[in-house]
């Protein structure tokens, strides 16, 4: 049992997570770092009396179970959940197989309910929490060759907004991150799959896509050490944001997403407006 704010990070053994881990534990704070390696885990952060390791694959409900409990075993409560755990599967939708569509839903969707639902009991019973999801602005902005990704980021924000409501009565505070570009391993051989090149029409676009994503790893311009200091930040304020747009480049396609959607609102206002129905004049209602 410990009287230090308990932190529960998914997705600890590299990339983003080591840093939350980091940042926390330099913070004075206890954690709980979780992955499916935990020995990847430990060579990445050593030991620490104030850090607990256990596996955890977030597409399965038992761990994620088993992995709250021995968090509560060992430190007695858990103060902030950070769904960190991500994958990446690229490509066209045609060109997706069901299963990789389905592996991308499991591991960036699924996981996080898996793993939330085996902690709010515990923030229930303590009236007090803090669940922070870590999305992407693909969670608000779809992007070609990454219907997959985007559409399980968007089940995420629509997820974590209505959970706002449900918990916010327990003292449970809930924040969805949206980061930009950052650093991290996401783009690497062992977080992105690529769909099969199997459609020619697509071909031509699918090598410039391949490409482009490729030359993007170790050049994203976001620090994930920084990420993970504003996530103490936003832990330790009162009343913390429902919502953080993380990076420079993530408040612009930000803003550019509002600016569409405000100028379709515009474009069909009158259309829109004109949908319910018409008033029925006394005396035509047959009575």
């Amino acid at each position: 049992m410990t009287t230090k704010k308990v932190w529960f990070i998914t997705g600890a053994g590299r990339g983003m997570g080591v840093d939350f881990v980091r940042a926390a534990l330099a913070a004075g704070y206890a954690v709980v770092a979780t992955g499916r390696d935990t020995a990847a885990i430990s060579n990445a952060l050593g030991e620490s009396d104030d850090l607990l390791v256990v596996k955890l694959d977030v597409t399965r409900a038992d761990d994620a179970v088993a992995a709250a409990q021995a968090a509560v075993d060992r430190f007695g409560h858990i103060d902030v959940l950070v769904n960190n755990a991500a994958n990446f599967y690229a490509g066209n939708f045609e060109e997706l197989t069901p299963d990789q569509m389905e592996r991308q839903i499991a591991t960036s969707l699924i996981g996080p309910m898996n793993v939330t639902r085996a902690i709010l009991p515990i923030m229930r019973g303590q009236r007090s929490g803090h669940i922070i999801s870590i999305s992407s602005t693909a969670g608000l902005v779809g992007f070609e060759f990454g219907t997959a990704y985007a559409a399980s980021k968007f089940g995420l924000e629509g997820w974590m907004e209505s959970l706002r409501s449900e918990v916010k009565p327990f003292g449970i505070n809930t924040t969805v991150v949206n980061p930009g570009f950052f650093r991290t391993e996401l783009l690497t051989e062992e977080s992105t799959r690529y769909a099969d090149s199997s459609i020619e029409e697509y071909a031509d676009r699918t090598a410039v896509m391949e490409a482009w994503w490729n030359s993007q790893n170790g050049q994203q311009s976001g620090d994930p050490a920084k990420l993970a200091q504003a996530l103490i930040t936003i832990a330790g304020e009162a009343n913390p944001p429902s919502r953080f747009i993380a990076g420079t480049d993530a408040i612009a396609v930000v803003e550019q997403k509002v600016a569409e959607l405000q100028a379709q609102i515009e474009a069909y206002r009158d259309l829109s407006t004109s949908l319910a129905f018409d008033e029925i004049e006394s005396g035509n209602t047959g009575r």
